[in-house]
């Protein structure tokens, strides 16, 4: 017989929930992006813990509206970004209150992971379903706060092989955005504008090994600006350029790590021009829907019912 379990993820940039079966089958998600003002590049941390607790009532009673959730009967919480020590960030304190409300309401289990670990849960689950949770991956790991290049071994440890020694690729996204006068996050604006860019572009990414440099990447497409360059063909740029070093640091991966599956996450991944990109140069590599991709709380909600021992047992 299968259960439910209840997945809480409070980031920085959304407010979400997820029901899993574990029979295999996401039954419910929902999220809501933290409100950003025009102009703005995110948000503080009490602002963001503030609109938390505001949206997790009112979602909560959304998600009861579609599901009986007493029939939960364990559930996960992201606590902190990673799970590596010192690891913190205040957002997610609304997710674990709310999680610890319920469970001890309904007298079932919590389950405490990272957000790291649920994108990473959210990306095998969708790329090949329980099979993954059993191997060790080579995930990538890109967003607002991250352009991490891991190890990941059953998602109950993880170990970064590169990163970016300056900026990270959604800042570097969201910048150029921003400065087009898109509202932030702008990753969907900046792929649904370069999109219509139908010139060749090579982009030029700086990478050494596993680790990458992507600090020159605003002020290239600064430059391509002031050049007369097309917005959409500065939106294709950044994306490319992106591309670029996931390729790159891929190759250098699987040269020490062969053999292993290799699975992009995190928002910035849910972009096609990425993904066509990178899978013409390397088609073994999964993308996963954008559901799985960016912020969620469906990987918590997995992790949930395989530590609570109700999934993979």
């Amino acid at each position: 017989m299968s259960s439910y379990t209840l997945g809480i993820d409070t980031s920085n940039y959304a407010t979400s929930l997820a029901v899993f079966n574990t029979a295999g089958e996401v039954v419910c998600a929902k999220k809501r992006f933290l409100p950003v003002k025009e102009g703005q590049l995110g948000l503080r941390q009490s602002d963001a813990l503030f609109h938390h607790t505001v949206a997790l009532p009112e979602m909560l009673a959304e998600l009861g509206s579609e599901f009986d959730l007493t029939q939960i009967s364990a559930v996960g919480v992201s606590e902190k970004p990673r799970p590596v020590e010192g690891s913190y960030m205040p957002c997610f304190l609304a997710g674990v209150s709310a999680a610890e409300a319920f469970a001890l309401a309904r007298g079932i289990p919590l389950v405490r992971t990272t957000h790291q670990q649920g994108h990473a849960a959210a990306a095998l689950f969708a790329a090949k379903g329980e099979e993954l949770f059993r191997e060790k991956t080579l995930l990538f790991h890109i967003s607002g706060g991250t352009t991490d290049l891991l190890l990941c071994d059953e998602v109950k440890h993880i170990e970064t092989l590169g990163t970016s020694s300056d900026l990270y690729a959604g800042q570097a996204v969201d910048r150029v955005g921003v400065k087009l006068g898109f509202g932030f996050p702008a990753g969907v604006e900046v792929s649904r504008l370069a999109a219509e860019c139908d010139e060749t572009i090579k982009p030029r990414s700086s990478v050494r090994g596993m680790e990458c440099s992507l600090s020159g990447l605003e002020n290239q497409c600064n430059a391509l600006l002031t050049a007369g360059k097309s917005p959409a063909y500065v939106c294709k740029y950044c994306l490319l350029c992106v591309a670029d070093t996931v390729v790159k640091m891929t190759k250098a991966a699987q040269k020490e790590y062969p053999g292993l599956a290799v699975v992009c996450a995190g928002g910035v991944m849910s972009s096609d021009i990425i993904r066509s990109w990178v899978q013409q140069r390397l088609p073994q590599v999964y993308f996963v829907p954008g559901q799985y991709s960016s912020d969620n709380a469906i990987g918590v909600s997995i992790l949930a019912a395989r530590e609570a021992g109700l999934w993979l047992k």
